[in-house]
């Protein structure tokens, strides 16, 4: 592993800036001009709503939501939709995400392009296999305060670092959480979180900044319960590949 110090190189990382912009800070935030309302029934797998239905308190759904995900790890699928307002660009993408408590993810894009955004919590790795390139730098700038929909790696940041408020929505699947950052920040304005009525688990994340940019990350297949290796979140870059750092 080295550090690149050309000027060539360093066009490299004003290059892949925008698609860092893109595709990390929209989820990284990363992060879908679905709306709302019509996406969040595609999700669920049985649309009849529950007899007699009790609407629960907000911390009632809060409660059973830090339940489903207080085991150490996770996988499901993923489909996201990034769109930039002001240059009317939209971006999409899929691929596979492993979670583990605390602040461990690893995000393997496997469409349109290869890409694996990798953090154990204190460093960030986005490695890009085809372009023989990785960018490093700290996670915490970058997925901090809940960032990168990095909430999911410790579900308690839901009521440590926003409002959240319990949208009054008539959805026959799914709640639907309003989380306002408590520290004001230009990377969130605000995010729409989609809870299965049956299962509890984050089935859609809704992301807004303060430019009015929209990213939404559809969820999918999860797989609770799980024990994954620490060298799943951390990378060691191969023989021959660029190493290009973020915070330079």
């Amino acid at each position: 592993m080295w550090n690149v110090t050309s000027w060539q190189k360093k066009q490299k990382v004003q290059k892949y800036g925008k698609e860092l912009s893109m595709k990390l800070k929209m989820i990284l935030i990363s992060f879908l001009t679905l709306c709302l309302a019509m996406s969040s029934q595609a999700f669920c797998q049985d649309k009849t709503p529950p007899a007699k239905e009790t609407r629960p308190t907000l911390d009632e759904l809060i409660s059973k939501i830090e339940k489903r995900y207080e085991g150490e790890g996770f996988s499901a699928r993923f489909d996201q939709r990034s769109s930039l307002k002001a240059m009317d660009i939209t971006d999409t993408a899929s691929g596979k995400v492993l979670i583990r408590r605390p602040g461990m993810m690893r995000w393997e894009y496997e469409a349109p392009d290869r890409q694996i955004i990798i953090t154990d919590g204190k460093t960030l790795w986005i490695y890009r296999p085809d372009d023989h390139q990785v960018m490093t730098g700290k996670a915490p700038a970058y997925l901090g305060d809940g960032k990168g929909a990095s909430f999911l790696s410790d579900i308690r940041q839901v009521r440590q670092n926003f409002d959240v408020t319990l949208e009054d929505m008539d959805e026959p699947c799914c709640h639907t959480l309003k989380l306002m950052p408590k520290k004001k920040q230009h990377d969130i304005a605000f995010i729409y979180l989609l809870i299965s009525k049956h299962t509890s688990e984050v089935l859609q994340i809704v992301t807004y900044n303060s430019y009015g940019d929209q990213t939404i990350i559809d969820l999918s297949k999860f797989q609770f319960r799980q024990k994954f290796d620490d060298t799943l979140f951390t990378f060691t870059a191969p023989q021959g590949t660029d190493i290009l750092k973020l915070d330079e």
